[in-house]
């Protein structure tokens, strides 16, 4: 990522995490992450990953789209990218990304906000995806829908993997008010 979408995730994230009324300390602590790792990210210095991304998102109680909705670029790291596209603002809260994974790759996805369900349709390519412990290999054009508050995965064939995901909310967020751009 470069300088200014960092520095854009960075202020998304204090804002955030001062909104909850959490300490840098605090919110650190509950991702697994270092305070100093933590500060670099809020100043726009370090250079998270997309899990580092997504567990601060849990911790915060918010959807991911919240933390990257002023990224307008891609994020990617170890041959998965994602996007995204938009987000709802109804309730239940719903954003769609498009996501793009390179061959032979598995993707571990720890558990999202309680109760947030993902439906993946399959744009092109081959993949096995779901709960962990209850994966589907997916047609393209089909949707599959599963509980993404669980360890879930995806894993790819010998091909690239392209599709479309929607994370579905089950509770209102009200953080997303004045996300920085």
């Amino acid at each position: 990522m470069n300088k200014s979408i960092l520095g854009s995730l960075g202020r998304n994230i204090q804002k955030m995490r001062m909104a909850k009324g959490l300490s840098l300390s605090q919110l650190a602590l509950d991702a697994g992450l270092a305070k100093s790792n933590l500060s670099r990210i809020e100043q726009g210095e370090g250079n998270p990953t997309i899990e580092t991304i997504w567990r601060l998102a849990v911790q915060l109680d918010v959807p991911f789209g919240d933390l990257v909705a002023s990224l307008e670029s891609t994020l990617g790291e170890n041959g998965v990218q994602v996007r995204l596209i938009d987000q709802g603002e109804d309730d239940p809260r719903v954003d769609v990304y498009w996501m793009s994974c390179a061959p032979h790759t598995i993707k571990q996805s720890e558990p999202h906000i309680a109760g947030t369900t993902e439906t993946i349709t399959l744009i092109s390519g081959e993949l096995l995806a779901g709960e962990s412990n209850d994966l589907r290999q997916l047609e393209i054009g089909k949707a599959h829908t599963f509980a993404a508050d669980v360890e879930h995965s995806y894993q790819t064939g010998d091909s690239w993997a392209t599709l479309m995901m929607v994370i579905t909310y089950s509770k209102p967020h009200d953080v997303k008010q004045d996300v920085l751009l």
